[in-house]
């Protein structure tokens, strides 16, 4: 139980703190309840959908970073904010317009939105403030409209496409590329929507919030590490593509498809963690060198 001695001036007593909590926990699981379906088959997408993997990890990581919060959160003063009904309106707006639209992202991400309400408007912005980083990263496990991967995963295919035959032509490799199939002399390669780097950018990406939140202190360095991912993914992705490209004309189709297939992704991911690991240790050698101003904006 809290002291009350070490709480901050005018702050709630310890009775009217555990009515606030008491408050939140009940709030919470009613909306749980409201989303349980919802929810049941976002995890069935992560099941289904390999892209998506990753977001069994999302929600206990959250959890985790909430818990490490408590002693925080001990010394926050609890006064709820009736602005937490911003986003508790626009989480209640989400999932209207995603029922009437059948947009799953759009009521997945109400759920978030409305978390985020339940916190600010019972818990007040000190705790807010403290709950952000997990409530954030909670938007990492809604899964993307599929009418933005349709719209984001064929340019991706065809950066790969293009940078597979740009260095299959340099090793002398005769290939001919059309649209994001490549010709080579014994075999076709289609480069498909799994090809396209996204699912290892989704990936990447969480990697990156993870790795930038503990092992970078200021703002700046984890911005830095968090947006990389995206870069490091796409080149990534095409080098794997061109690898697989190199082997189907030296081994045969078969390194383009099963185990040796899986292989080449696993490896490749191997890369991209490596890059990632080597830019932020640069990246730590190089922040004490910018100018103490511009280190003071970036903190």
């Amino acid at each position: 139980m809290t002291d009350a001695a070490a709480l901050p001036p005018g702050a709630p007593s310890p009775d009217a703190r555990r009515r606030a909590w008491i408050a939140f926990g009940v709030c919470t699981a009613l909306l749980l309840a409201v989303y349980w379906q919802i929810l049941h088959y976002m995890v069935l997408h992560w099941q289904q959908v390999e892209d998506y993997n990753h977001g069994f990890l999302v929600a206990p990581l959250a959890l985790y970073f909430a818990v490490e919060r408590r002693p925080r959160l001990a010394r926050a003063k609890l006064d709820g904010s009736w602005l937490g009904l911003v986003p508790l309106a626009l989480g209640v707006v989400s999932l209207a317009v995603g029922r009437l639209g059948v947009e799953l992202t759009t009521m997945r991400s109400g759920f978030v939105l409305s978390l985020m309400g339940l916190v600010l408007l019972l818990l007040g912005r000190q705790a807010f403030r403290i709950l952000a980083f997990p409530l954030f990263f909670l938007f990492l496990m809604v899964p993307l409209p599929q009418s933005l991967v349709n719209v984001v995963a064929f340019p991706l295919q065809l950066v790969a496409a293009k940078t597979a035959v740009a260095s299959m032509h340099m090793l002398g490799i005769p290939v001919l590329l059309e649209g994001n199939i490549i010709h080579l002399a014994h075999t076709d390669l289609f480069v498909e929507q799994a090809c396209s780097g996204l699912r290892s950018l989704t990936a990447l990406i969480t990697v990156g919030v993870l790795f930038a939140y503990f092992f970078r202190r200021t703002l700046g360095e984890r911005a830095i590490l968090v947006a990389s991912t995206i870069p490091i993914a796409i080149v990534v992705n095409a080098f794997r593509v061109a690898l697989t490209g190199i082997l189907a004309h030296y081994v045969g189709r078969e390194a383009a498809t099963g185990a040796m297939h899986d292989i080449q992704g696993v490896v490749t991911y191997v890369i991209a963690l490596g890059i990632l690991f080597v830019e932020a240790s640069v990246l730590s050698r190089l922040w004490p060198l910018l100018p103490g101003r511009l280190r003071r904006v970036l903190a």
